[in-house]
């Protein structure tokens, strides 16, 4: 079996924090809108890792923020509308957990997160009576892709949109799809080049690195007995890239290190399901229950079972000792 082709990122933008600016509301109800100062501009889609095709049509509903004043949001799905609806071809993993995604349009200068619980109902809504619940709420302004469809059987689109546009008052952007070497940006797109390892063109599509975010859970504590104690973190629903020990970066709060991440099913030590446990350098402190966000900066070498654990502590040793010189981290 050839190793996982494998593409590193090691550019100045992957040391640049995704979480700035305002502090995000969320709701879980269109009547809840009326807690956010108006007039509204809201973005409507799935939106799944907020990748360069999706922050073109999130960008409209800012841009209407900034020249017309009131808030700019992103109204999006839980759980994600396919695992409802055909759950045989919804994606396993995605790219964004729905609290990630949150950080990441808060990034983007987004004033608030509606997130609507999609279940069968929601499903069955009439696409005119969905769009007139949410302009009831004091929306102005509606971005959505130009392909975007919605409501029962699918049957809202673009052309219904402006239609109800002239009808109930509010303006109407579109967004055709982004592109990026001549084939469409795609949440698809995406997971395939991660599951490839593919990063630098993953990031190209998600116009940042592609992190992984999960909570610390309590695990062995077989690194802190070989001298290198780790984060245990929460696989989550996330897409993540090809097994083996990661150079990482990790954001811990607003501060950021470096560091070098095991993802894979510990071998050595008769692991028997996939984790990722990153040994977080120049950090100090209790983890659990708090959430990481995970760069992964360059791949170092597939999953090993080692003869013993004095071997396997050797691995570890040079394997940080990689991932130092990689991040320019003095010892």
């Amino acid at each position: 079996m050839n190793p996982p082709r494998i593409a590193v990122i090691r550019s100045r933008q992957s040391k640049k924090p995704v979480h700035v600016g305002r502090v995000l509301q969320r709701f879980t109800k269109i009547d809840q809108l009326a807690e956010a100062a108006g007039p509204l501009h809201l973005a409507l889609g799935v939106f799944d890792g907020v990748h360069l095709g999706h922050q073109a049509v999130i960008g409209k509903a800012v841009a209407a923020a900034a020249a017309e004043g009131g808030i700019s949001g992103v109204l999006t799905f839980d759980p994600y509308p396919l695992r409802v609806l055909a759950p045989d071809k919804a994606p396993k993993r995605l790219l964004a957990s729905l609290d990630h995604k949150a950080g990441i349009l808060e990034g983007l200068g987004v004033g608030f997160l509606l997130a609507l619980p999609f279940d069968h109902e929601r499903a069955a809504q009439e696409a005119e009576d969905f769009v007139r619940e949410i302009v009831a709420a004091g929306v102005k302004t509606i971005a959505v892709g130009e392909d975007w469809k919605f409501g029962r059987a699918r049957r809202g689109d673009v052309t219904l949109l402006r239609d109800l546009s002239v009808s109930l008052g509010f303006r109407l952007e579109t967004t055709p799809p982004v592109m990026l070497d001549g084939e469409r940006i795609s949440s698809t797109r995406i997971r395939q080049s991660i599951r490839d390892g593919r990063l630098d063109m993953a990031a190209k599509m998600l116009g940042r690195p592609y992190t992984v975010a999960g909570r610390v859970m309590e695990g062995r504590k077989l690194g802190r007995q070989l001298g290198f104690p780790t984060a245990n973190i929460e696989p989550g629903e996330e897409q993540f890239p090809p097994e083996g020990v990661w150079v990482v970066r990790v954001r811990v709060g607003e501060l950021r290190f470096g560091g070098v991440a095991n993802l894979g099913v510990r071998p050595t030590v008769d692991g028997a399901t996939r984790s990722l446990e990153v040994h977080i350098f120049g950090f100090a402190g209790d983890l659990y229950g708090q959430t990481l966000e995970v760069e992964f900066v360059d791949y170092l070498r597939g999953e090993r079972k080692f003869g013993s654990l004095d071997e396997l502590k050797a691995a570890i040793l040079n394997d940080a000792a990689s991932a130092r010189q990689i991040l320019g981290i003095s010892a």
